[in-house]
């Protein structure tokens, strides 16, 4: 054979390499009384997924390109697994979702127990952990290195909460005596122990504290306890399958707050609306997104019409947080160009997505030291004829609070 036609044959055509997948766990309960936490859940993370290795016209990160730009177009897949609403479950799931679907990094969980032991798995095996809607504030104060909370924490929330009973009060409102309803896990005690400092120290009465079982098959005696109480405003802190028999044992007992300030959780999640949602209307919940504030984010209109197709119906404050939370993890692996969980935990550290890029009321999407989103700004909304209204701070209300509430 000749040089020439030797040579001829050394040369191979350059075959295109596929992009690399990176594959994401996702930690949620798809089962069990916040079965429909997950399944929203679910639709707003597959959105996300859709914006992410898709072209789309969204001014936010990722959005122009199809797939990971730094990591030539690798394109992001999700693994799912149900802790349903069980922390050892979480835990368990998490070190499979690790050890062997090979996931480079998570979004969850929701219940703040599940966050609690998840993320320590998390830890030890140097996987990073993004926090989509977990809100006990201790969550952050644990020294962990490889979690990330975009969501306002509780003490933020709470915050917000007091500085709106403040305007109210101010505005010659009556708004003196308050009550505290909240569950025994650590989302309801760790809320509980915010309000009743911020209620001591900016002057309010609590009239009653009441501490509930979580998934309590009857809340007869604790709503007694608040009707005899006779509270200007009641503020619980629970999730869906609460909330639901919290309203109901209400009207059973022929009890109608005057105000209800609420700390989301069940009163963000639109089966509590469906299910009860004639007996809620002007009740008001402090909130991490507003659907009404597409003038402020251009880009709410654009994603909640993929979401909305997906899911028929609106993002929530809870879906809006969890669409996020995977943008801003895919931004960070993105940058970081690279599916090594070390390398992705020092980009996430060095996030600074600007809040007019996302869908969120935040000024940025930065993370302190500890871990902790400092520009995710509370909001309050109200419930009104059957949609929400941004109310507060007056610097993005779209609307003026019902005062008192007519649910």
């Amino acid at each position: 054979m000749g040089a020439a036609a030797s040579a001829a044959l050394s040369v191979r055509p350059v075959m295109a390499q596929p992009a690399k997948e990176v594959v994401i766990g996702v930690l949620f309960p798809m089962s069990g009384p916040s079965a429909q936490i997950g399944i929203d859940a679910k639709h707003a993370l597959e959105t996300a997924v859709d914006i992410i290795n898709n072209v789309h016209d969204i001014d936010m990160p990722m959005a122009k390109n199809a797939g990971l730009a730094g990591l030539g177009g690798a394109k992001v897949r999700l693994v799912f697994a149900d802790h349903q609403g069980d922390p050892q479950k979480g835990r368990a799931e998490a070190e499979r979702l690790i050890t062997q679907e090979k996931v480079c990094a998570m979004v969850g969980a929701y219940h703040s127990s599940v966050t609690a032991t998840a993320s320590i798995s998390c830890e030890r095996y140097r996987t990073p952990f993004v926090v989509a809607d977990s809100t006990s504030p201790n969550l952050t104060k644990r020294g962990l290195k490889f979690m990330f909370r975009t969501t306002a924490h509780d003490e933020m929330f709470s915050i917000a909460m007091f500085d709106f009973l403040d305007a109210m009060r101010s505005s010659g409102k009556a708004v003196k005596r308050l009550a505290l309803f909240h569950e025994d896990t650590i989302f309801g005690t760790d809320s509980s122990n915010v309000q009743r400092e911020l209620a001591k120290a900016r002057g309010y009465e609590l009239v009653a504290d009441v501490k509930y079982r979580a998934n309590s098959p009857s809340l007869t005696s604790e709503v007694q306890q608040i009707k005899s109480a006779d509270p200007d405003v009641l503020m619980p802190s629970s999730y869906s399958t609460d909330a639901i028999l919290l309203v109901r044992t209400m009207a059973e007992l022929g009890y109608k707050p005057r105000n209800i300030v609420a700390q989301a959780a069940g009163f963000a999640d639109q089966s509590v609306f469906d299910a009860v949602g004639d007996k809620l209307g002007g009740m008001i919940s402090r909130a991490s997104f507003g659907l009404d504030l597409v003038a402020k984010r251009p880009a709410i209109k654009p994603v909640n019409d993929l979401f909305k197709v997906r899911a028929r119906r609106d993002l929530n404050d809870n879906t809006s947080r969890q669409f996020m939370a995977l943008m801003v993890l895919a931004d960070a692996i993105d940058r970081a160009k690279s599916t090594d969980g070390p390398v992705i935990r020092d980009a996430l550290a060095a996030t600074k997505m600007p809040g007019e890029r996302t869908i969120m009321p935040w000024s940025v999407c930065s993370f302190d030291a500890d871990g902790q989103n400092q520009g995710a700004h509370p909001i309050l909304i109200q419930y009104v004829n059957k949609s929400w209204v941004t109310i507060f701070p007056d610097s993005v209300a779209i609307g003026k609070p019902a005062w008192p509430m007519n649910g």
